[in-house]
């Protein structure tokens, strides 16, 4: 298993002098710029990069990335995705977790009794009020449909054991 994580991503440059629009997947977003060094993800493997200076542009960010001075070598890295060493995040409180812990977990769903295999976790949407887990069946569940279930803890998730890669919700499996 990978020791890296993804925390974001290098999206386009910005103006001439090699600076490069920042979309950052960390909560709080400025949560991206603590954790150092970054790896760029490119087509040509895993690229370590130091991270000279940032500040917040519009609705996102902007960063300067040592050696790089212009905007064609800002060009050349984007699109990229920002990866980082998964010892540099803070240990969580108990029952609380990375969006990363809870993808590919398998979703189990304990609706009126019954087990049912709901799928697999792909990705997490972020909604406001709560976020919604994105499992897709595939052959070792019910069907191969996708369904977005809510992630309350209590109501609609009642256990997530990280060791088993099993998330334990009260879910219809006809919903």
């Amino acid at each position: 298993m990978s020791n890296l994580i993804d925390v974001g991503k290098l999206s386009a440059p910005h103006g001439i002098k090699g600076w490069v629009k920042v979309h950052s997947q960390t909560e709080p977003a400025t949560n991206i710029f603590t954790y150092q060094p970054w790896y760029l993800k490119t087509k040509h493997g895993v690229k370590p990069v130091e991270l000279l200076e940032w500040r917040p542009q519009g609705k996102g960010f902007i960063a300067q990335i040592k050696g790089v001075g212009d905007r064609n070598q800002a060009e050349s890295l984007c699109p990229v995705g920002i990866t980082v060493e998964r010892s540099l995040l803070a240990q969580l409180p108990k029952d609380e977790y990375y969006w990363h812990e809870l993808q590919t977990c398998r979703v189990i769903s304990h609706y009126e009794g019954g087990s049912v295999d709901l799928g697999e976790v792909q990705r997490i949407l972020p909604t406001g009020a709560n976020d919604v887990l994105v499992v897709l069946g595939d052959e070792l569940s019910i069907d191969q449909g996708e369904r977005l279930v809510p992630y309350v803890m209590g109501q609609f998730v009642l256990a997530v054991d990280l060791e088993k890669k099993i998330i334990t919700v009260d879910w219809d499996p006809d919903f």
